[in-house]
């Protein structure tokens, strides 16, 4: 075999070579791109869980408390705007938003001890701690399956191979600003 034929052997060995880790890297991306979208679904599942547990509690608590309007209307306006909101980013912000009225919904539930009695709503706010606490799991999920893909696209020479795909990074599920802040009611308004 003469050199040019070595050369040429060499050549297309190499381009099959690129070939195949192109395809494998594509697979990958194709792989991971289905885990964040399943992840962003389970997300979902679970805020619908907890968006339709809402009323429930707010209707069971809503006849002892008349005055507390301004709650009870916080609590409709956020999950109003969660139901409109698209995207991860749209979608924690509608989040943040309904766990701060829920939040001041429990501070004000703290002064009526014959609501804490009541089995109704006993049952509802187990359930809606436990909702919580699955969505807190799920987005959890979510945030790490969207880091492996957002590194995957980073790396190099995946990095070149997602730009030509024309992919991009997924955005992290983030608690609002707000949502670190301790809710407050006033009573005297």
């Amino acid at each position: 075999m003469n050199n040019s034929k070595k050369s040429g052997l060499i050549a297309l060995i190499v381009m099959a070579l690129i070939a195949v880790y192109g395809v494998v890297t594509y697979n990958g991306f194709i792989s991971r791109e289905a885990k964040v979208d399943n992840q962003w679904a389970n997300v979902e599942s679970k805020l619908q869980r907890r968006y339709d547990l809402i009323p429930n509690l707010v209707n069971s608590v809503k006849a002892s408390m008349t005055q507390e309007k301004e709650v009870f209307n916080s609590i409709t306006e956020a999950r109003e705007n969660m139901a409109g909101a698209n995207g991860a980013a749209e979608v924690s912000e509608a989040s943040a938003e309904l766990e701060g009225a829920l939040s001041r919904l429990l501070v004000v539930m703290e002064n009526y001890p014959e609501l804490k009695s009541s089995d109704n709503v006993k049952n509802l706010m187990t359930q809606l701690e436990g909702t919580e606490n699955r969505i807190s799991v799920e987005r959890d999920r979510y945030n790490e399956a969207v880091k492996g893909y957002n590194v995957a696209l980073k790396q190099f020479p995946k990095s070149m191979i997602a730009k030509m795909m024309g992919l991009e990074q997924e955005a992290y599920f983030e608690a609002d600003k707000a949502a670190a802040e301790v809710p407050s009611v006033n009573f005297d308004e």
